[in-house]
């Protein structure tokens, strides 16, 4: 019997990742030695206090259902952290829903926001797994266009109204952005609610690497920048990368009411939140000591630093700055190939794996994605050989 599904499951591909991982296992199975500088997964080890609240709660029997909306001391927690870090207020009663790490936030979010058909507008480059519960849900990602300007990835009012239509329902944010590093501004994100206010328009912000933001900045939601705002934005979180805690699995949502209970309502049909234990281990993570967050801080921008200083000087690639994430974009269009054939050749000849920028859309052709969630000696070696292989292509340039 022939299998037969969805036709919206055509639509859907792999991630990025995913892609390349598969490149990678494929060289491997031939003995080739690989270091990755891909993946945005910290290293850094989830804080002892935070283990010690899981197995706490797991001795003390805490292995039913959780509350479907999140149990109310997380939902408390995450309304103080919102208060203490942000500026902002929240019902936790309301206003707060407890999710299966940001990815489950955001599909519930699209998922109250968009019907068949609706677009929702994203930047160019962006991370490549948000189109997928867009499509998911029967709406359209629709891009918009992004430049390198100053070494820094950037967009403006006029790119907004450009792709804009009469279907467009949401515009979908992610700062600090991943790939590109960029940290949006004040005046970024009130040029964004201006064009949201006059179309009527959600926005999604989706805040997950809000902690690592570096050089002195700090992280602005654009909920917090009025009453209006608050109204018109969902935001979206984790505690996976502020408190090295991927593998929990654990996120939420806070936006007004009436749009938590449609996404709760949504939310319900397919999962009952994150294990009670995980829950609570996420409490002490939002209540507890956040000296281990500043301390993540300050390495992940000196390995940062590192990443800038060992790309300096290369014929045909110029790393950008990043404000923020993990990630650092090297610009490598003077080299005259495009990203993808730059990024095999990296994997092929000098033994290192990166991201190539086109996967993240085509504002990315020309750069590639160096990832520096992994320190120490994997930093060390592959920053090496990325070296050694960007050197190579430079002067295989120059002869030819």
């Amino acid at each position: 019997m022939n299998t037969v599904t969805a036709p919206r499951v055509a639509e859907l591909r792999p991630t990025a990742v995913n892609r390349v991982l598969q490149e990678v296992r494929a060289a491997q199975a031939q003995g080739k030695a690989l270091v990755s500088l891909m993946r945005g997964q910290p290293d850094t080890p989830t804080d002892s206090q935070i283990v010690e609240a899981a197995a706490r709660s797991l001795r003390d029997g805490r292995t039913g259902y959780p509350d479907n909306q999140g149990e109310p001391i997380l939902r408390a927690a995450v309304a103080e952290k919102l208060g203490r870090d942000n500026g902002l207020t929240y019902d936790p009663a309301t206003e707060i829903l407890v999710t299966d790490g940001a990815t489950g936030g955001l599909a519930v979010a699209l998922a109250a926001l968009s019907q068949p058909g609706d677009e929702v507008l994203l930047p160019d480059p962006v991370y490549d797994a948000y189109s997928s519960p867009i499509l998911l849900w029967g709406g359209r990602p629709v891009f918009f266009r992004t430049s390198i300007q100053d070494g820094r990835f950037r967009f403006d009012r006029a790119a907004l109204e450009a792709a804009r239509t009469l279907r467009t329902r949401a515009i979908l944010l992610n700062t600090p952005w991943n790939p590109a590093g960029t940290v949006l501004t004040r005046n970024e994100l009130e040029d964004i609610l201006a064009f949201a206010t006059v179309h009527n328009l959600r926005i999604i912000s989706d805040e997950i690497y809000e902690a690592l933001i570096y050089d002195g900045r700090h992280h602005l939601s654009p909920a917090a920048l009025s009453d209006e705002a608050r109204q018109r934005t969902v935001l979206v979180n984790s505690l996976s990368k502020t408190y090295a805690m991927t593998g929990w699995r654990v996120g939420y949502v806070a936006a007004p009411a009436d749009m938590v209970r449609a996404m709760l309502l949504v939310y319900q049909q397919w999962s009952r939140g994150p294990a009670t234990f995980v829950q609570d281990a996420a409490t002490v993570a939002l209540r507890g000591d956040q000296s281990s967050v500043r301390r993540m801080t300050a390495e992940y921008q000196a390995r940062r630093d590192l990443v800038l200083s060992r790309l300096k000087g290369i014929s045909g690639a110029v790393p950008l700055v990043p404000e923020g994430g993990l990630f650092v974009m090297l610009d490598v269009r003077g080299l005259g190939m495009t990203s993808d054939e730059v990024r095999r050749f990296l994997l092929n000849e000098a033994g290192v794996v990166v991201i190539h920028g086109a996967a993240y859309g085509q504002g990315g052709e020309g750069t590639l994605r160096v990832s520096f969630a992994a320190g120490g000696e994997t930093l060390e070696r592959g920053l090496e050989k990325l070296r050694a292989g960007l050197l190579r292509l430079g002067d295989r340039r120059g002869n030819a």
